[in-house]
């Protein structure tokens, strides 16, 4: 059963991207098709070269483990206007589209919104 995981929210702030990311890399380590699109503030999550204090989570590093082996999508209008860049992304994460989205959301068999 595959899965489709939408965050909206910013990697830091609250925990509603660092608890959508846990279980997207929950499912990946179970062998479910996994895709986990980037909207809005959340496309920060795959900034490469986060720095967070020590003890605290790293949305960077869940997002390259997502990316090892699921798909990581970002809205590209959405990070043209936080300026981000292509360059500036973990490595595994991709810069897409809303159609990108549209394709996946009917492929999906289960959706979540975060």
């Amino acid at each position: 059963m595959s899965s489709l995981f939408i965050l909206n929210d910013p990697p830091y702030g609250t925990e509603r991207s660092f608890n959508a990311l846990r279980l997207a890399k929950a499912l990946t380590t179970k062998n479910e098709p996994v895709c986990v699109f980037l909207m809005a503030d959340a496309v920060a999550c795959a900034k490469a070269g986060q720095k967070v204090p020590q003890g605290y989570y790293n949305l960077e590093l869940m997002v390259k483990a997502v990316a090892r082996k699921g798909k990581v999508l970002l809205c590209g209008t959405c990070m043209d206007a936080r300026g981000i860049t292509e360059a500036e992304l973990v490595e595994g994460a991709q810069r897409s589209t809303l159609d990108a989205l549209a394709e996946e959301t009917l492929a999906a068999e289960r959706v979540m919104v975060f």
